[in-house]
Order: structure tokens, then C-alpha cells, then sequence
């Protein structure tokens, strides 16, 4: 029988940037480890798919060309091409991408740009700065109102983030106290996080933060909140992520996931939105912007 050619119609539930990663998120779970990573790389970075070729997101993605392609009728599409124009329409009305936004980043200070060490420094800035305006067009009003009214809501607020994500989980710790919430970091010291994480219950949060390659125990922790009816805040880098599927609230912050050094920057902000959020939402009565206090600034208003 001959092969359909790649003009055929693509699944109509699939002809939409957005139907395909909600297909593609279903059934993640159930795919090969080829086509998960293909499935990451090509959801976390749609411009690359829409601008290049398959040879060179293929190299960049770390798979065959000829996986690409069996990936793309996985789903449906007769080949490459068709699932690649896709992306190429989402493209058309879709915000500048990652890439897009260091290549404009990295012309605007190329004058400024060092050899060396200073050269490091720059390419790390103009990543941060990259990610940061990303936060922009991901994170919604809908999503931060959510997270505030959940973590107002609680009883107790469980936090676990490990690996890098340990800094992200203590800073938030940290401004949730000074906010006078009720705060358990499950951390791993002593091994007894899994444990103490059984005590949550449906009338606690959990705020989990994890990114590739996501901490198990951070996932366990996860699993824990789900089975004990715990509402879940998930900080993570994709909706494949393990920790979308179980999360009451999600926040998504892609990264780079092939370079070298990932920066906690935009996490970290996106971690302090939350808190202000919350802090807005317990300070309606006050005139001025809401303010997290710190431990310094309650000192000094001691008698």
C-alpha cells in the first residue's frame, strides 16, 4: 500500500498547537523514553520546531531524525512536515520564543559583551533576562489568585523542593513565615521527609518544586499529597512534568533543558509573585503596595 502523502488532513483534534500538547500530555506517561524526549524538547521549545529543520531539531533534541518522524505518526500526522506545520501556524500569532528573545537580547549588548569570564557572565544575564520576560506570557492572573487563595486557605503549608530546587523551597519557606503562615519544609535532612509529609491532610497545601531530572523524593511527596486529598502547588518546567498531573495549581517555567548551566532565577521570582500575591490578598486594608515583612525590619519595630 503506498504511504499518504503529508498533505492529508491532519486528526482534527490535533490541527491546533494546543490540542496536540494536550494529546501529547495524555499520553505521556505510556510513551517509549525516545518519545518522551522528544515529547519534552518539542513542547519546551515550539519555535525551534516551527523555524528549523528536522536534521537540525533532531540534533538538538539528541534523537534520529527518524524517530521524529515515527513520533509525528504516533500521533496521527503522515509525517514530519505535517506535525512541524503545526507549530509553523501557532507560530504566526505566538509571542517570541526563548531563543528568539536571547538572539534580540544578544544584539541589543552585543557592545557590552567580554571574553572570558565576562563573557560567561553575559550569556548567563541575557538567559535570565530571556526566561524572565518568558514568566510574562505563561503565568496568568487566574493561576496567581489560585495559588494565594489555596495558600491562605491552609492550615499548614507543606514545602518540598530538592537538588537545585532546595534554595527555592527555603526562600519560600522563609517569606511564608514572615507572613505568618503555618510552614513545614520537608526537607531532606534526617531522611524523614516522606514520613512527615503523611501527616498532610485536605485541609493543608503542598507547594512542590521540582525540574528535570526531577527529585523522587520530591514525586513521592507528591504521590502522598494526592492519595491524603492534599491540594498541590506545582512549580515545575513542563505539563509532563510528574508533578502537572496531580497539581491543583500549576506554574510552568521552561527551561533551556540542553544547555549547561540553569539558572534559578526565574523560578525564584516567580516564587516571590506568589508570596506578594498572598500577601496583597492579607493586607487588603492597607494603602500601600503589600510588603513582606523580614526578620531585620520586625526587630527594629520591637520597643
Amino acid at each position: 500500500m503506498p504511504r499518504t502523502k503529508e498533505t492529508t488532513e491532519p486528526p482534527v483534534q490535533l490541527a491546533h498547537y494546543e490540542g496536540f500538547v494536550n494529546e501529547v500530555t495524555k499520553q505521556y506517561d505510556n510513551l517509549s523514553d525516545r518519545f518522551q524526549q522528544v515529547a519534552r524538547f518539542i513542547t519546551q521549545n515550539p519555535n525551534v520546531v516551527a523555524m528549523q529543520s528536522i536534521n537540525v531539531i533532531a540534533e538538538q533534541c539528541g534523537a534520529h531524525p527518524s524517530i521524529l518522524v515515527r513520533f509525528a505518526q504516533h500521533f496521527g500526522f503522515s509525517g514530519f512536515k505535517q506535525l512541524q506545520a503545526v507549530f509553523q501556524t501557532r507560530l504566526s500569532t505566538a509571542a517570541p520564543g526563548y531563543r528568539e528573545r536571547i538572539s534580540a537580547l544578544d544584539a541589543d549588548l552585543e557592545k557590552t559583551k567580554k571574553n572570558g569570564n565576562l563573557g560567561f557572565l553575559h550569556d548567563l544575564v541575557v538567559r535570565d533576562i530571556a526566561t524572565l520576560q518568558g514568566l510574562l506570557n505563561t503565568v496568568s492572573e487566574e493561576n496567581l489568585s489560585q495559588a494565594a487563595t489555596v495558600l491562605n486557605d491552609a492550615d499548614t503549608i507543606f514545602i518540598v523542593g530538592q537538588l537545585r530546587s532546595e534554595p527555592i523551597a527555603r526562600f519560600l519557606r522563609y517569606v511564608l513565615s514572615m507572613l505568618r503562615r503555618r510552614v513545614v519544609l520537608l526537607d531532606p535532612a534526617g531522611g524523614l521527609a516522606p514520613e512527615m509529609a503523611q501527616v498532610m491532610g485536605p485541609r493543608d497545601v503542598l507547594v512542590a518544586i521540582s525540574f528535570r531530572h526531577y527529585a523522587k523524593e520530591v514525586i513521592a511527596i507528591a504521590d502522598v499529597a494526592a492519595q491524603n486529598g492534599t491540594p498541590m502547588v506545582a512549580i515545575t518546567d513542563s505539563q509532563l512534568s510528574p508533578l502537572a498531573k496531580g497539581a491543583a495549581v500549576l506554574f510552568t517555567v521552561p527551561e533551556d533543558e540542553y544547555s549547561f548551566s540553569r539558572s534559578l532565577a526565574a523560578p525564584m521570582c516567580l516564587t516571590q509573585c506568589i508570596a506578594v500575591s498572598l500577601a496583597a490578598m492579607l493586607q487588603t486594608n492597607d494603602k500601600d503596595a503589600p510588603r513582606i515583612p523580614t526578620v531585620t525590619g520586625n526587630l527594629r519595630r520591637k520597643p
